[in-house]
């Protein structure tokens, strides 16, 4: 079955019950939101198109060493989600698990760890972290300007 955003995102997972489905919920998988069914229901499918577009450049002009992506996924909450640990010894998750994102992964040349990039309207993370995403850390998290 299709969702709001046209991708087959029922099709591809595997927590088809707990989810409800996206057409179902009116775009509000597992209780929360999907950036994609949020952005198309309000402004249609052209702006999420350019929201991609421009949220790609966001990434690319933070000129991070090896991390230029072209595309977007979008990415559960619960896959993306991973603890941090802070300087203080504390750990945080910074994203919510019942949220749908976009995002991406990219191998980081020469090492055996990988950008992780992940964003709604709101904020933008780029972390690194190790195979199964152990050993996370912060390389970016901030607040997305407004447009």
């Amino acid at each position: 079955m299709l969702s709001i955003c046209g991708m087959d995102c029922c099709g591809e997972c595997n927590r088809k019950e707990e989810c409800g489905g996206c057409v179902e919920t009116g775009g509000r998988p597992f209780g929360g939101t999907c950036i994609a069914a949020e952005c198309i229901k309000r402004d249609g499918a052209d702006t999420f198109q350019r929201m991609k577009k421009d949220l790609i450049e966001e990434i690319n002009a933070l000129e991070i060493e090896n991390l230029q992506i072209n595309d977007l996924n979008l990415l559960n909450g619960f896959y993306v989600n991973l603890e941090y640990q802070l300087s203080n010894g504390q750990s945080v998750k910074l994203l919510e698990d019942n949220k749908v994102y976009l995002g991406n992964q990219v191998e980081i040349p020469g090492s055996d760890r990988c950008y992780g990039l992940v964003a709604d309207d709101t904020y933008l993370l780029v972390c690194e972290y190790g195979c199964g995403g152990t050993n996370p850390q912060i390389v970016v998290y901030k607040r997305r300007d407004e447009k």
